[in-house]
């Protein structure tokens, strides 16, 4: 009844990240040599997002602010991995993933565990033989959502803290006593400032991706899936579940953005637009196509890395 045992390894779960991270890295450099007057950007490599300060207050140097000028993205590969190195594709990967890598561990083993606690319920609720492995399209859904919630939760405030301590340099002692200040001027729920934002896009994304997954995985195979089914069923599901979360992801990123300047620049608590204010303001200012605005490069990164950490996973079960 059960699945074989599950394990999964920190290098299976690295393997999408380091992949996708060098179209991420050539994105952020030209939008950094861009004038703009955000103070911040996002860094997305594949396992989490990652708050990048590009204002006047932050003297130091940091890889996406190296000197050059890019005519496009081939135009970037190119100069960046003959100027600078061809591992400068991979450039702020490393802190990244020292805490992706557990929150993405700790993702999948929730997601297996209450997928095969449900599945068992449903079979022993229902008298279903238990070699059927019978699997309704809302276990997956259900799973995938709680996994979610429970990674995106757990890891909040340590994200809060790693964007600290990376954006101002900040010793122990003085992230102490900025996250004293934070609880006495916002309380404990202070910590998971800025949960929202980001459960709005990847529980619905989570829910969508597995459910889709496991339906594609039933199609394909009857048994264990191979590497190739895998790879595959992941590869679609991913640009699926891409596909119907670009608002969620424009919205997400919009409000990031706001929260990552408040974050780096300032700890005095202030009133962050709403959801529906943020997609009325895209509406009114891009129309519908500004809520599926960035749809190709987002399934150019979401699906391979899709492909690449279920068919890993699937593999070291």
């Amino acid at each position: 009844m059960e699945d074989p045992q599950f394990r999964i390894t920190p290098v299976q779960q690295a393997a999408a990240s380091c992949t996708v991270t060098p179209l991420d890295v050539v994105k952020i450099r030209l939008q950094a040599q861009q004038k703009t007057a955000s103070k911040c950007f996002l860094y997305c490599n594949g396992l989490m997002d990652h708050f990048c300060g590009c204002g006047p207050e932050n003297n130091q140097k940091h890889w996406f602010q190296r000197p050059g000028h890019f005519n496009g993205t081939i135009d970037a590969f190119i100069k960046i991995s003959r100027n600078e190195g061809f591992y400068s594709l991979w450039s702020g990967l490393s802190p990244t993933l020292v805490l992706a890598v557990p929150t993405t561990i700790l993702y999948f083993v929730s997601y297996e565990q209450l997928r095969l606690k449900l599945r068992s319920l449903y079979n022993k609720h229902n008298n279903v033989d238990p070699s059927q492995q019978k699997l309704p399209f809302w276990i997956p859904l259900i799973s995938g959502a709680t996994a979610r919630v429970i990674a995106v939760t757990i890891v909040s405030p340590l994200e809060l803290i790693r964007t600290k301590m990376q954006s101002k340099k900040l010793t122990y002692s003085e992230i102490r006593e900025s996250l004293r200040s934070l609880v006495q001027q916002s309380g404990v729920f202070g910590l998971w400032k800025g949960i929202f934002p980001t459960l709005y896009r990847d529980v619905p994304f989570s829910a969508i991706y597995w459910m889709n997954y496991e339906f594609m995985k039933s199609l394909l195979c009857t048994g264990t899936p191979t590497f190739g089914q895998s790879f595959f069923a992941g590869a679609v599901s991913g640009a699926i579940a891409a596909s119907i979360t670009v608002p969620f992801d424009v919205v997400k990123t919009h409000q990031q953005i706001e929260l990552g300047e408040k974050t780096l620049y300032t700890d005095k608590p202030t009133k962050m637009q709403t959801t529906a204010q943020v997609l009325r303001q895209i509406h009114k200012h891009r129309g519908y196509k500004g809520l599926f605005a960035g749809l190709a490069p987002r399934l150019i990164k979401v699906a391979p890395a899709c492909a690449i950490m279920i068919s890993s996973f699937e593999y070291g079960k």
